[in-house]
């Protein structure tokens, strides 16, 4: 190791950097097509529904709650320790 390169703090820099710059839109673009099923490819032309448009099951909703829930959390922690130094 170097005394002009702190290769373990540079090593947990780039870990956090990727699970927040990566990770955290990854999971918010995974509950989102959870929440889009399978089939629904094209909409309907805006006036008109489709009766028999298939829709997110409770399980796919529940995950993609869960998934949106952690991305918050992780938004709200960073504020908090953002916020917390002084």
């Amino acid at each position: 190791m170097s005394s002009w390169i702190n290769l373990d703090a540079l090593w947990r820099i780039v870990v956090v950097g990727l699970l927040t710059g990566a990770g955290l839109p990854a999971l918010f673009a995974l509950g989102l097509r959870l929440l889009n099923p399978p089939g629904t490819a094209a909409a309907p032309s805006p006036g008109r529904t489709s009766p028999g448009r298939p829709t997110a099951g409770p399980l796919r909703r529940a995950l993609a709650g869960l998934l949106f829930a952690v991305v918050l959390a992780s938004i709200g922690w960073g504020i908090s320790v953002i916020v917390g130094h002084r």
